[in-house]
């Protein structure tokens, strides 16, 4: 049914989360979290998903968007009766498992504070955990799309009691071809219950969502998806070629704040993180080839504060929130301009400044340009070096260097056996991370290089995040910054 527009937020807030109607004890663990006052898009949207209303969103990343649907989805199922096994009450999708473990990592203080239980699902780990957890009873379920119908199919998990659905980042869920799926889940949730979607935009089948499962629902548009965030400065930087890309890539990531350097393929990520720790820049990479525990340990590091930089591939776009990222870095440009913008939104999140470089070469100017106008975005291009004076003044005074960890080889306890072909009887030495604890991890044994929770039609992806999803959400801060 087509939604009634209700606002467009332009002029600042001035209700509390009281005032808007959260009960008190949701106002005291947002209080000790450091947040005190909404967002427009939470001011805008609590009043109605309060009272149960269906709510269509719209609002771009950093917006404040995970707590417009958590708060509304925790107050409302405390007021009901207990979950049963395999039957939760709450249902939260999210196309990427980073994204699953922010909004879990969101919902879980605010859940338990009022007797609620939360548990996370998605692909890329085994799955026993998660039906462990599931027949325990959960009140709500944060998911992927592929690992959730593939539990579904086992008939661990039934939706026929599930009060409040959510739909957060449905355009992403379109561009990864996870809405036939998504169709199918919620169909199997009840027709009366309340659905609240969030989204930048309406295309891509989107809109088609919505006309079918949301009943009138009302529309609240915060900012469009290329609408401009003030205190973000773009930056266009042309460099002469790839030796002086390299130079200027390790002087940007040579800061003393955090910082997010983007590439195309796994493999660039890797050897870029490589390079750089070994270059006395501590650094940890991201991507679709790591185990769920790399990630996690990988995460927990630059979020520490341990690594500064995160190499990643645009997995990282979509769902991962850490506090006080200074620079984004896309050292490869992204090929369409929704990945340039979800990119750049990893800064200047929840009010904070930001700066975005673009790395260009000489035959990339046309591409360039047709991507920033897309983009809605005004910025010109600048020749630069690594001893450029515009350089020098983004990235300000130098971190002193770290130097990298140490590879100690794993000694021979293992005499070689006659005739043996093998040569050495040690096991090849792990490479260590940038803080030293643990070494990075690519593919497991017949893990597949699919990521964020699999593809909604095919849906047997290994996952697993049981209750233990809800205590890996250390990895990053969530407050009164970016997880919002």
């Amino acid at each position: 049914m087509t939604p009634v527009l209700n606002s467009t937020a332009t002029a600042p807030n001035t209700a509390s989360f009281a005032d808007l109607g959260v009960p008190p004890r949701l106002v005291k663990v947002l209080t000790a979290g450091g947040i005190t006052a909404p967002f427009p898009i939470q001011a805008d949207t609590l009043p109605d998903s309060l009272s149960g209303r269906d709510v269509l969103g719209r609002g771009k990343t950093g917006s404040g968007k995970t707590l417009a649907f958590a708060i509304p989805m925790v107050a409302r199922l405390a007021e009901g009766t207990s979950a049963g096994a395999g039957r939760p009450r709450g249902l939260i999708l999210a196309p990427t498992r980073e994204l699953a473990t922010q909004i879990t990592a969101v919902v879980q203080p605010m859940a338990a504070a009022l007797g609620l239980t939360v548990t996370t699902i998605f692909g890329g780990v085994p799955q026993g955990r998660q039906a462990s957890a599931l027949r325990g009873g959960v009140d709500i379920v944060v998911a992927c799309p592929g690992r959730l119908e593939d539990l579904m199919r086992q008939r661990l998990v039934r939706l026929d009691r599930v009060e409040i659905s959510v739909l957060d980042e449905a355009d992403h869920m379109a561009d990864l071809g996870f809405l036939p799926g998504v169709t199918r889940i919620l169909t199997a949730t009840p027709t009366g219950g309340q659905r609240l979607l969030f989204s930048a935009t309406l295309d891509n089948g989107v809109d088609k969502l919505v006309k079918r499962f949301l009943d009138q629902p009302v529309m609240h548009s915060v900012d469009e998806a290329t609408s401009h965030v003030s205190a973000m400065t773009h930056h266009i930087f042309e460099v002469s070629g790839q030796d002086s890309k390299k130079g200027v890539v390790f002087a940007l990531a040579s800061g003393r704040g955090r910082r997010i350097l983007f590439m195309r393929t796994k493999h660039q990520a890797r050897k870029l993180a490589k390079q750089l720790t070994d270059a006395g820049i501590p650094s940890v990479d991201l991507h679709g080839n790591l185990s769920q525990g790399a990630r996690d340990r990988n995460l927990l590091a630059f979020s520490s504060g341990k690594a500064r930089v995160l190499v990643a591939t645009d997995v990282a776009a979509r769902g991962v929130h850490v506090d006080d990222v200074e620079l984004v870095v896309h050292v490869d440009p992204p090929t369409e301009h929704k990945a340039y913008l979800h990119r750049s939104g990893r800064t200047a999140r929840a009010g904070s400044a930001g700066d975005v470089v673009t790395l260009t070469l000489p035959e990339q100017r046309r591409d360039m340009s047709q991507l920033l106008r897309k983009a809605a975005i005004k910025a010109t291009p600048i020749k630069v070096t690594s001893d450029s004076e515009q350089l020098k003044a983004l990235v300000g005074e130098p971190a002193d260097l770290v130097a990298p960890p140490a590879v100690t080889n794993v000694p021979n306890r293992t005499a070689k056996a006659p005739g043996s072909s093998r040569s050495g009887g040690g096991r090849r030495p792990a490479r260590p991370t940038a803080n030293g604890s643990a070494p990075y991890e690519g593919r497991g044994r017949g893990q597949s290089a699919r990521s964020e929770g699999g593809r909604a039609e095919n849906g047997r992806t290994r996952g697993h995040t049981g209750q233990g999803g809800s205590r890996r959400t250390s990895t990053s801060r969530t407050g009164s910054g970016s997880a919002r």
